[in-house]
């Protein structure tokens, strides 16, 4: 793998039964698993290959509160509370940090965007500071370059994708469950019209409730079931550079490139919203629910390669629970980086941050950014298969929002007052168009 990622060493026989069965070990399965544990539930968490392998620890490690999108700002400020209490909670850091993040602009419909998501986050009592073109230019002097405006959210911080799912794991354990890697989920069993078990390719466990937090995988997955989730993806390339100077800024936007201190003092490299589409079976299958989404950010997106189409994520073929199936033929998703737009974006870092210029990049690597047709995510038990709880198609915005949505989870599971109003994520939801609907960030 490309992207750097701590290996930790879990639990090696299945359990014949269990409370809860998640399946997928990325930032949100780890967190649900993590919550249900702490309640004193008997939880096992299945991982196809390793913790946190996948976007997981792939993507930039923001957690924010700025410029979400309404309906997912609620849980993006419990995520917040609960990312500063993890490392106390597991004695393990997970590299969470509060730094704030930066916005730079000289672009002014960009900059009166900022100023209306201000004035909606004040209204639910969330602190953004709006910049003065004299006020940006200080926060940014590492720039060397005037600015129109910007924002500053100081409540808002990263966390290192490179730990954090891997220490919430190392949690999972301190609190009794178990975490099993190497090991795919292959089906689901019902008796009676519900959840009964889950097969798995080491064996069958036992369990009345069980969480889908597959990523890039959940919606083939769900097919073999009789589900319709309608999901797609899209490839994104990163690269980070080695440790290098200081006075940075540690969390910084522009329209150009983004810039992100990384926990070993080097940086990560990114352009906001530009990815690849690599053609699937499945994007062609719900090609007419992502008009709405391809046409607000075509700008942003590129034709790829066929590398998707052989990667098995998104097939569309029916498995068998007694063979071995396409998450065992790759075990992590590990797709190859766009060369072109690699070189881009360090380009154009280096040319924002001039103190960058002779610093050496240390990996590029890239990752599947699953998403949902109104690019918020699904969360919550299917219609007609009790004991199924879906969450997945965080398009993009998992990491930060890990926390929330896997406390939100655990309250599904266990019919717990739900931390956020879970109405916004329901699944059903995306039975009916999206258009009109796509979230602005």
């Amino acid at each position: 793998m490309s992207a750097p990622l701590l290996h930790i060493e879990t639990t090696p026989a299945l359990p014949a039964t269990a409370d809860v069965v998640v399946i997928g070990g990325g930032i949100v399965g780890t967190f649900a698993a993590y919550y249900l544990a702490r309640r004193g539930l008997r939880v096992a968490l299945l991982e196809k290959g390793r913790i946190g392998a996948e976007q997981s620890s792939r993507n930039w490690g923001w957690c924010r509160q700025q410029n979400r999108d309404a309906r997912e700002l609620p849980i993006a400020t419990a995520s917040l509370d609960l990312w500063q209490q993890l490392a106390g909670e597991i004695g393990q850091d997970p590299g969470f940090r509060r730094c704030g993040l930066l916005y730079l602009s000289n672009n002014e419909a960009e900059i009166a965007g900022w100023a209306r998501w201000r004035d909606f986050a004040r209204s639910v009592g969330v602190t953004t500071h709006m910049l003065s073109a004299g006020e940006a230019s200080e926060h940014g002097k590492a720039t060397g370059q005037r600015w129109k405006g910007g924002v500053f959210s100081p409540s808002d911080g990263t966390a290192d994708p490179s730990r954090a799912a891997p220490v919430v794991a190392l949690g999972i354990l301190k609190a009794g469950g178990s975490v099993h890697q190497m090991c795919a989920a292959r089906g689901i069993e019902t008796e009676a019209r519900r959840v009964s078990a889950v097969v798995t390719e080491a064996g069958t466990i036992r369990t009345r409730t069980v969480v889908l937090s597959a990523g890039a995988w959940a919606s083939s997955f769900c097919r073999q079931l009789g589900i319709r989730f309608p999901q797609a993806s899209v490839r994104s390339s990163i690269l980070s550079l080695a440790p290098g100077p200081s006075g940075l800024p540690d969390a910084l936007h522009t329209g150009d490139v983004s810039v992100t201190r990384r926990g070993d003092g080097g940086h990560t490299l990114a352009i906001s919203g530009r990815a690849s589409i690599d053609p699937t079976p499945q994007q062609l299958r719900f090609a007419r629910e992502f008009v709405p989404m391809f046409a607000r950010r075509w700008r942003s997106l590129a034709p790829g390669t066929l590398q998707g189409w052989q990667s098995g994520h998104e097939t569309l073929t029916r498995w068998r629970l007694d063979a071995p199936t396409p998450m065992e033929r790759n075990r992590i998703l590990d797709p190859r980086p766009n060369q072109r737009l690699i070189r881009e974006t360090h380009r154009r870092a280096c040319q924002l941050l001039p103190a960058l210029q002779n610093v050496a990049i240390a990996a590029s690597w890239a990752g599947y950014i699953d998403s949902t047709p109104d690019g918020v995510p699904a969360i919550g038990e299917v219609e007609g298969l009790p004991g199924f709880i879906l969450a997945a198609g965080f398009s993009g915005h998992g990491f930060g929002i890990g926390p929330g949505a896997g406390h939100m989870i655990a309250d599904l599971a266990t019919g717990a007052p739900p931390l956020v109003d879970p109405i916004p994520y329901r699944p059903e939801r995306l039975a009916s168009s999206a258009w009109g609907k796509v979230a602005e960030f």
